[in-house]
């Protein structure tokens, strides 16, 4: 039951969208109705304004630690002791890409899915935004970057920590997030997909 719980709780906290809240509050239009759509910080960046793209990456990114942290506080235990923390940081995850309170539709949950790794554990998180920053500056695609981090974060995990429950909890969130990006594949197989630096024609 209490896992239950932590999971219901964790799931409420992920649904909160930054992008939106904070974008109602600096007077910008609903970041869904914009550029990609998407509920996040890229897009609301495409407003114009820096500071609310940067307060809804801390918000997005805060919510997905601050999930696994009380869920921690709640058991006593570390994050990686049982079940419960990564299960709360996998519901935080998936309710930012369906947010119940959005009527299930939110982002792609790059920076919740990198908040609860760090909360998990600050080695897992920190390897995995090294496959992200590595892909990136080759590449030049955040899209393909985030792909290519969240194919690793399981092995990262597998690696670090070996059969534990965080190990199932990262890649169901590595398959969730690769999910949401499956439009971005299909412009990467076009070759279409922007690229860092680079106007859109």
């Amino acid at each position: 039951m209490e896992t239950v719980l932590i999971a219901l709780a964790a799931y409420c906290l992920g649904s909160i969208s930054f992008a939106v809240f904070v974008s109602k509050l600096a007077g910008l239009p609903d970041p869904r109705s914009y550029g990609s759509k998407n509920p996040g910080a890229t897009n609301v960046l495409r407003s114009g304004s820096k500071l609310a793209a940067a307060l809804t990456l801390v918000g997005d990114t805060g919510k997905g630690a601050l999930a696994v942290w009380l869920a921690t506080l709640w058991t006593g235990a570390p994050a990686l002791a049982g079940p419960e923390a990564p299960i709360a940081g996998a519901m935080a995850f998936l309710g930012h890409l369906y947010p119940v309170y959005h009527g299930f539709k939110g982002g792609k949950g790059v920076a919740t899915a990198a908040g609860v790794l760090l909360a998990i554990n600050p080695w897992l998180g920190l390897g995995v935004l090294a496959s992200f920053a590595i892909m990136v500056l080759f590449f030049r695609m955040v899209s393909l970057a985030s792909i290519t981090a969240a194919l690793f974060a399981p092995f990262w995990a597998f690696w670090l920590f070996g059969v534990r429950p965080v190990v199932p909890a990262v890649a169901a969130i590595a398959l969730l997030l690769i999910w949401r990006h499956h439009e971005n594949i299909g412009r990467i197989l076009r070759g279409e997909e922007s690229r860092l630096g680079r106007k859109k024609t």
